[in-house]
């Protein structure tokens, strides 16, 4: 990466000089041609003047800009400097209230009371007036088009920022008064792009030394990776690169069930975690949730419609606001609105139809 970024410097400085080099020779032609012109009205002495501090010219408007880009460069960091102390303190990693949650949750069931989201002080709000209601065990479909808030409402429940109004419960207690460490270590999230950190596929696994050996490898057979991980002379130990480039985005994927399967997590987000993976890894994903996660509340933002169309209901936002929410065949039923017109455009109709008629 250094020398890859040291090559752009490079080819930006000799773009940059040669730059200055033909605006310097312009500025020096346009004199001395002023000086042709005026041939009549200079004296020889002033001729020799301008020739040489026009001559100078390219060297010190070289010079000039060099300096103003360091000055530039060297502003930067207060910049970000000042940038990060304007940040706000994220909420306590501990409260008093942790110690008496030992077994929170429970049940995974989920409530949003009239919350309003944004993502700084001074940003407009991304969530409105959003309330509901989620059963525990509850499997949760959540759509809508681009900005819509889908995104939004998993960082509202993960706290990366306090909500500006309302509150959200898990198991009826607030997550406002949760410490964050133990909020977020009772949720688990498949993101669309996993990020996994260099070190031992043991230590992605089970980064605080919680489980044996024998737990990891059950975890692996659920998501179908034992094999994969089996057939490779380090196990467990084998070195997991930068952001896990030498396994596939699948399987990154499959990683992150297996740490919260592990974790048994009882509520379990899918944040568009099909949209970047093949249709076959996408059947194994799905299986996997119904089968390990048959107890937990499952919320599964969704990019393609196929993926949500067995869950107990559908939750449809717009312009961050809950428009919608009832069964997928309820929805379809009404006719009209912002579910039916994106099974229509995106060609579910048939599927809708077949899962109608399947229990008839």
């Amino acid at each position: 990466m250094f020398c890859g970024a040291r090559f752009v410097v490079i080819a930006a400085n000799q773009w940059f000089a040669l730059r200055v080099e033909l605006i310097s020779c312009s500025i020096v032609f346009a004199l001395l041609m002023g000086i042709v012109v005026m041939h009549d009205a200079v004296s020889p002495g002033l001729v020799g003047l301008v020739i040489t501090y026009g001559l100078g010219i390219p060297a010190n408007l070289a010079s000039l800009v060099n300096i103003w880009a360091q000055l530039e460069m060297a502003l930067i960091s207060p910049e970000r400097l000042y940038e990060y102390i304007r940040i706000g303190a994220e909420g306590a990693r501990h409260t008093p209230v942790d110690e008496s949650l030992t077994a929170w949750p429970a049940q995974g069931a989920l409530v949003f009371d009239h919350v309003s989201y944004r993502y700084k002080a001074s940003d407009p709000l991304v969530l409105k007036d959003v309330s509901f209601c989620v059963g525990g065990g509850e499997k949760i479909g959540i759509v809508g088009r681009t900005g819509a808030g889908k995104s939004s409402l998993m960082m509202a429940l993960f706290r990366m920022n306090d909500v500006a109004e309302g509150s959200i419960c898990i198991d009826g207690v607030d997550i406002a008064t949760v410490g964050l460490q133990k909020l977020r270590s009772a949720l688990a999230i498949i993101p669309q792009n996993p990020v996994l950190f260099k070190g031992t596929l043991r230590n992605y696994l089970d980064p605080f030394d919680e489980y044996t050996d024998d737990a990891l490898w059950a975890a692996l057979k659920k998501v179908r990776l034992h094999d994969r991980i089996g057939s490779d002379a380090n196990k467990l130990l084998q070195t997991v690169d930068e952001n896990g480039e030498n396994f596939s985005v699948g399987e990154r994927q499959m990683l992150c069930m297996a740490r919260a399967l592990l974790r048994q997590a009882k509520i379990v987000v899918l944040d568009e975690a099909t949209a970047a993976i093949d249709h076959a890894t996408d059947q194994l994903l799905q299986r996997v949730v119904r089968e390990e996660f048959a107890t937990s509340t499952v919320l599964t933002i969704a990019h393609r419609l196929d993926t949500v169309l067995d869950c107990d209901r559908i939750f449809v936002f717009d312009h961050g606001t809950l428009a919608q929410c009832d069964t997928p065949t309820a929805l379809v039923g009404q006719g009209g609105g912002i579910f039916y017109d994106l099974v229509t455009e995106g060609g579910y109709m048939d599927k809708m139809d077949a899962a109608t008629s399947g229990p008839q």
